[in-house]
């Protein structure tokens, strides 16, 4: 099973933080800290993971930039918010790469499936509402392997 596989972690960060400043988004310290921690996540973290696990670097941070931080980078497109069965917990996924997210309905796990041909609804939800599409996020549930044969 491939998890995240981010061609090259320094590119896709280069690439969200020269995006960020063309819009006149500042990038801050702690700005940097949370697009550099969720390139490298292998999870799929929220927000008290992220801030539990930079802290110590951040003393100053709070739980509050974390989520400032997250709503940004989901408002840009750089990462998709997922929500798991009766958990209220929104987890976070950058999205540097096509992928669908496949989530347990019961024990919540989350798996990233790297589609080839991923097929895209776009052309022709554009075409029926006349919508602009801006981005489109697949996710998938199911009860994985583990909680099938327990």
């Amino acid at each position: 099973m491939s998890h995240h596989t981010h061609h090259n972690h320094q590119d896709a960060y280069a690439h969200v933080v020269s995006h960020l400043k063309e819009k006149g988004i500042r990038i801050t310290e702690t700005r940097k800290a949370v697009i550099r921690y969720l390139i490298d996540s292998l999870d799929h973290p929220s927000a008290e993971m992220i801030y539990k696990d930079l802290r110590p670097s951040y003393p100053s941070m709070s739980l509050a930039t974390v989520y400032n931080n997250l709503k940004v980078l989901v408002e840009e497109g750089f990462v998709t918010e997922l929500k798991r069965n009766n958990d209220t917990t929104t987890y976070y996924d950058f999205m540097g790469h096509d992928h669908l997210n496949v989530i347990c309905e019961r024990c919540g796990k989350i798996t990233d499936l790297i589609a080839e041909n991923m097929p895209s609804l776009e052309a022709q939800v554009q075409a029926q509402t006349g919508y602009q599409i801006t981005k489109e996020l697949l996710t998938i549930y199911g009860v994985c392997p583990a909680c099938q044969s327990a």
